[in-house]
């Protein structure tokens, strides 16, 4: 393995074409996704109710309890309660 001095690297980043759009604006709302992520978790975990409304209609559950069921959230949650 040959060994890049930090110009060689440098130069090598900055000749990479940008990162598509979708790619930055996922990276950006990632933080996020996860806080809410892990607070609609704990939330199911602690009230039995609200995890068998998640899993019988997740969009609408989480609108009305006012989340933005958007796709990188409800993707990761059906994810998370797909063995329940």
């Amino acid at each position: 393995m040959s060994a890049y001095n930090e110009d060689t690297l440098s130069e090598l980043i900055a000749a990479l074409p940008p990162a598509p759009e979708a790619w930055v604006r996922a990276a950006q709302e990632l933080p996020f996704v996860r806080n809410g992520l892990d607070a609609i978790v704990a939330k199911a975990e602690a009230d039995a109710e609200f995890r068998r409304a998640l899993i019988a209609d997740l969009e609408a559950t989480l609108a009305r309890e006012g989340y933005e069921p958007d796709r990188p959230l409800v993707d990761a949650l059906r994810r998370h309660f797909a063995d329940s």
